[in-house]
């Protein structure tokens, strides 16, 4: 279980690398439309708000017990104080500090045995990381069309369900295998281990894993790649590597993408760079499109720089 968001583990599915649904399953089945109806109406906003104040104060009481602290005034509840940084019902924080420990320690163990693997084979494995819809796939078809013929490329992918992404990859003819998480909202290194034996790779190759769409738990996860990089698209909001900072500062380089639709929206860019920076002074931050091919010049440059060093890296072991 995560401690952060308490997502379901014993559902992982791995696929085989060549992928493929089962017929009748090309698509979800659509399931009826759910009519939503508010809840606040006139007749229950005042003794809403009465049961509301009650519970701020019961609440304010036991905040020194459970990490959680309000600020008065500013109907604000923040639940990333104490020792575990969040919260969850019925634990402790030093309970949650335990888990998470126990967790991540076996989990960074067998990222260790991950990155030896791949660097004793001089491999270049990257993390791609973002929330979802800023265009991670579609950045990783460009990219592997760019390299194909000069460098050999595999990708894992990971979604709660689906196979739709890995099908764009193995379109390009570029392998990809799927990992499906099922409740779980990250990929972990055991089922990177598990993967990597399925996948055949090529000594001094490139390896993508797209992470599950989200900015949260996947920057506690190492999966025993070289690098993470986290993907911002200027559809999202430009403070959004203030308010997930965990993210951006496990990344080495942020990918600021779609910047083709700039001159649409009322998107601040160097904000959001400036953002960033805040939070990870050391980052490196490449402006993408994947439509128009801006900015793939210089991130397919530091691939190649990267693939470069695990070479030499392993030929010097």
């Amino acid at each position: 279980m995560c401690t952060v968001c308490g997502c379901g583990s014993g559902e992982t599915r791995i696929g085989a690398l060549g992928g493929g649904r089962r017929a009748g399953h090309d698509r979800p089945a659509q399931g009826p439309t759910r009519t939503w109806r508010a809840l606040d109406t006139a007749a229950t906003v005042d003794a809403k708000h009465a049961d509301r104040q009650h519970t701020l104060s019961i609440q304010a009481e036991s905040a020194v017990t459970d990490g959680t602290h309000i600020h008065h005034g500013h109907h604000h509840l923040h639940f990333g104080t104490g020792p575990a940084h969040a919260h969850a019902p019925g634990l402790s924080q030093a309970q949650m500090v335990k888990i998470e420990r126990d967790i991540l320690g076996k989990n960074d163990a067998r990222a260790d045995q991950n990155r030896a693997w791949l660097r004793a084979h001089g491999i270049f494995a990257l993390n791609l990381v973002s929330s979802p819809g800023s265009g991670k796939t579609s950045l990783l078809v460009s990219t592997l069309e760019a390299l194909a013929g000069r460098i050999p490329s595999a990708v894992i992918e990971g979604d709660q369900q689906t196979e739709f992404d890995a099908e764009r990859i193995r379109a390009t003819g570029v392998p990809a295998l799927q990992i499906n998480t099922g409740k779980g909202c990250h990929l972990d290194a055991d089922m990177v281990a598990r993967a990597l034996p399925r996948m055949r790779l090529a000594d001094g190759s490139l390896l993508l894993i797209e992470n599950v769409g989200n900015l949260v738990c996947p920057a506690a996860f190492d999966l025993g790649e070289a690098h993470k990089v986290a993907i911002l698209s200027v559809t999202e909001g430009e403070d959004k590597p203030m308010k997930y900072p965990d993210m951006f500062a496990a990344a080495s380089v942020m990918l600021l993408n779609k910047v083709d639709l700039l001159p649409y929206l009322r998107f601040d860019a160097q904000r959001a760079i400036d953002y960033a920076l805040r939070v990870n002074p050391a980052l490196r931050v490449i402006r993408t499109s994947a439509t128009t091919g801006e900015g793939l010049d210089e991130w397919l440059a530091w691939i190649e720089a990267g693939i470069a060093d695990a070479r030499a890296t392993a030929a010097q072991a």
